[in-house]
């Protein structure tokens, strides 16, 4: 019995190498790396902990206990990377971890989950080191005002704002569904990923647009601009209509972009009018037992969406806004010292950044809903 338990340890073992033929070499030469992946849990198939686990700073088996899953690019040495641990929570067992929000479920009800958005904040596929004072009571907040807006427009997640003490404000008790497998995403103006493509060859997700746009040009009709739901770490992908069809099947694909397209006419409207662009936003579905469609998760905030001031939008340039786009502006500026194409992590963001970024979503909650932040 030990032979054979052996044996089917080491076939285990060559097929993660195969799989990952660049991590052999890191785990033969490089001590911090081998004792990483020795350490990590022996859940599932060893090249999921080979390649999909992305934390450094433990490296025994008690440090990972209920630590995953953790972010940022694939491992590597030591201290480079922030593990995230979410809080215990009384009558609640923590299922998930995602870039913002903590999943727990009730232990006497598995038909609910219990989602808490936490203040930190993400940029180009990593989880940064610097939280954003109150930003998950921001997104919160501004979700739950937004999902009132929409509520003729189809039915959402929310079962509850009355949480535990611990996560008021920025817990929220929601129904499970089964969620759909792509991100939703509407445009009506020309910017960020869907600019890249459109330079290449005036298409966005496969529908053609008109020559000339430019950076922050107004789409004659918001378009519909699915991406794939990619792990945490990895990009989503910009897929056709075609795409969700095989995916989610053709009538539901259908519904989904009317839904998508709907909610954000419904959004750029009522952004409009108090000054602000919603320049495009993602939002993702999910499916009760009888199939019907309920929106989920965020929706119409700072994190999902781009806002820029109205009274300052001027096609040609890079609109300044009311999210994280301040963020990846100064990550990506000389003053950050960072350098994306390295492959590491970016640097903790200054005080300076991390208040005006705060002062970024309050604005953005008190302009759009009319309501002060407290």
């Amino acid at each position: 019995m030990r032979r054979s338990r052996r044996r089917r340890t080491r076939r285990r073992r060559r097929v993660a190498v195969r799989l990952s033929a660049d991590w052999q070499e890191k785990l033969e030469t490089n001590v911090a790396y081998r004792r990483w992946y020795l350490a990590c849990p022996n859940t599932g198939p060893l090249v999921s902990n080979f390649e999909n686990l992305r934390c450094a700073e433990t490296s025994t088996r008690e440090e990972w206990d209920g630590r995953r899953p953790c972010f940022g690019r694939p491992f590597r040495p030591a201290g480079t990377l922030r593990c995230v641990t979410a809080p215990p929570l009384p009558g609640y067992r923590h299922v998930y971890s995602g870039k913002v929000r903590d999943l727990y479920e009730p232990e006497d009800d598995n038909s609910r989950l219990l989602i808490v958005a936490s203040d930190r904040i993400s940029a180009y596929d990593y989880v940064l080191a610097s939280p954003i004072p109150d930003k998950g009571r921001v997104l919160t907040a501004m979700s739950l005002w937004w999902f009132e807006q929409l509520a003729d427009v189809l039915p959402n997640h929310v079962v509850s704002a009355d949480v535990p003490d611990a996560v008021a404000g920025r817990g929220v008790l929601v129904e499970k569904l089964t969620m759909v497998p792509v991100e939703c995403i509407a445009r009506g103006y020309l910017t960020g990923s869907g600019l890249v493509e459109y330079r290449q060859s005036e298409t966005v997700s496969g529908i053609a647009l008109p020559a000339g746009l430019v950076d922050g040009s107004r789409l004659d009709e918001p378009i519909f601009t699915p991406t794939t739901k990619a792990e945490i770490g990895e990009h989503d992908e910009s897929v056709d209509f075609s795409y969700v069809e095989k995916a989610a099947g053709t009538e539901l694909a259908n519904k989904l972009r009317q839904l998508t397209l709907e909610i954000y006419s419904r959004g750029e409207a009522i952004a409009r009018q108090r000054g602000i662009v919603l320049a495009d936003t993602k939002v993702e579905f999910g499916l009760r037992a009888d199939g019907t469609v309920v929106l989920a998760d965020e929706v119409l905030t700072p994190d999902s969406s781009r806002f820029w001031p109205l009274d300052s939008w001027q096609p040609g340039r890079a609109q300044p806004s009311f999210d994280k786009q301040f963020v990846r502006d100064w990550l990506t500026s000389a003053s950050s010292g960072w350098n994306r194409a390295s492959g590491e992590p970016p640097p903790p963001l200054p005080d300076e950044i991390v208040q005006r970024t705060r002062a970024r979503y309050v604005e953005a909650y008190e302009r759009l809903t009319g309501h002060a932040f407290v």
